[in-house]
């Protein structure tokens, strides 16, 4: 137990696996340790930093034998920022890793027994894919870059190969071009985002200069969206996203809540007679006008209004399909209670969080709706976040 063990101990584990957050999870004796940066089949050498009873969280100090898929990082970077944790495997077993997040975040938070098959739709870049992203500035120090692993420290970043090679430029351009007299916060962010034919949107409450609108074309579809507002960030993918969200649902009443710039709406819009599309920006919201009216609907009302309230003042429709799309930080408390007791004929739940959407399942499941599939999308190559769809049906 704990008394065996101190902070700053260093032990050798072997990884049997990555756990949720993407933490390697390795035994001692009388001790359970997690350990990031890991891959299956690692030994290591691993330092205690917090010991919790019978569970302790480490740092490697020496990869004594890498497991069969541990590989080499390509980015110089890796280990000491915070974004990607999950370059020191090879794709498949990155792939892998995030079927069973999933799965182990079923069984133990929601205590979801799911035997059918998750599969996962791999990401045609596992590099270069990423067109948007959010660097922090240091005011004091003069860096840009992002947050150091477990602080809020900022790294100053040159390069980083996970971005698209516009958005790469555009961080080079910011660095050269800042003028840190203009800087008033000590912390600031800056957000960028890339559309079509290289494009770029910038905006920062530091920046003076207006936020570049950016177009983007989905097959038919063109959705509007700038820097300021949220849009996917793996746009090789979304496609297949709108499939596994959408699929072949089709009815009378539709609520598409967390809405955004409309990205699944049109396709409902398609699909049912009457769509709700709730977003609380309003910005995203404005954007959503302007790519429902361009693709020629009239069947969709746009509420810029928190779920939340939204939910509680329309309690008595009668709805075929909720379609859900949180942050990653998850849904208001009371929206799950509220869906349910909305009891549409189907639920199509999109997460970027696996431990919050088992959470969220569970009460689904004890309101009565089952689960017909499930579907991952690796959206996120080289780090341990990945995509979930959930496809519900009241039973």
């Amino acid at each position: 137990m704990s008394q065996n063990y101190t902070i700053g101990d260093v032990i050798e584990v072997k990884v049997e696996k990555i756990v949720p957050r993407g933490l390697g999870l390795g035994f001692a004796e009388k001790l359970t340790v997690l350990v990031p940066l890991a891959a299956p089949g690692d030994v290591l050498c691993v330092r205690l930093l917090d010991i919790k009873k019978r569970l302790a969280f480490a740092e490697i100090v020496e990869v004594k034998a890498g497991g069969p898929n541990r590989i080499g990082a390509p980015c110089e970077y890796f280990g000491a920022c915070g974004g990607c944790d999950f370059q020191q495997m090879g794709y498949t077993a990155q792939l892998e890793a995030k079927i069973g997040i999933i799965r182990d975040c079923l069984h133990r938070i929601g205590k979801i027994e799911y035997d059918a098959e998750i599969p996962i739709i791999p990401s045609p870049n596992e590099f270069g894919y990423r067109s948007r992203a959010r660097w922090h500035i240091d005011r004091e120090k003069k860096t840009i870059g992002y947050y150091a692993r477990d602080s809020h420290n900022v790294i100053d970043i040159k390069s980083c190969p996970i971005l698209t090679p516009e958005l790469a430029t555009t961080l080079e351009r910011t660095r050269e071009s800042i003028d840190w007299g203009t800087v008033w916060s000590e912390r600031a962010e800056v957000d960028a985002a890339t559309g079509e034919n290289g494009s770029v949107s910038v905006f920062s409450a530091e920046m003076a200069e207006p936020t570049v609108e950016l177009s983007y074309a989905i097959n038919d579809d063109v959705y509007a969206f700038s820097a300021e507002t949220f849009f996917q960030a793996n746009r090789s993918l979304i496609g297949e996203l709108i499939d596994a969200a959408v699929g072949d649902a089709e009815g009378t009443a539709a609520f598409d809540l967390y809405s955004g710039v409309g990205l699944f709406a049109i396709s409902l819009a398609r699909r049912f007679e009457k769509v709700v599309a709730v977003e609380e920006n309003p910005t995203a919201v404005e954007f959503a006008k302007k790519n429902v009216a361009r693709a020629g609907f009239a069947n969709v009302r746009l509420v810029a209004q928190s779920v939340s309230k939204f939910l509680t003042e329309n309690q008595k429709k009668r709805l075929d399909l909720i379609l859900i799309d949180p942050p990653r930080s998850g849904t208001e408390k009371q929206t799950i209670p509220a869906i349910a007791r909305l009891r549409p004929t189907q639920i199509s739940y999109v997460s970027c969080e696996p431990s919050i959407l088992a959470r969220d399942l569970r009460i689904l499941l004890d309101a009565g709706y089952k689960i017909d599939r499930i579907t991952a999308l690796d959206l996120f190559p080289q780090t341990h976040h990945v995509e979930t769809v959930v496809r519900l049906t009241r039973g």
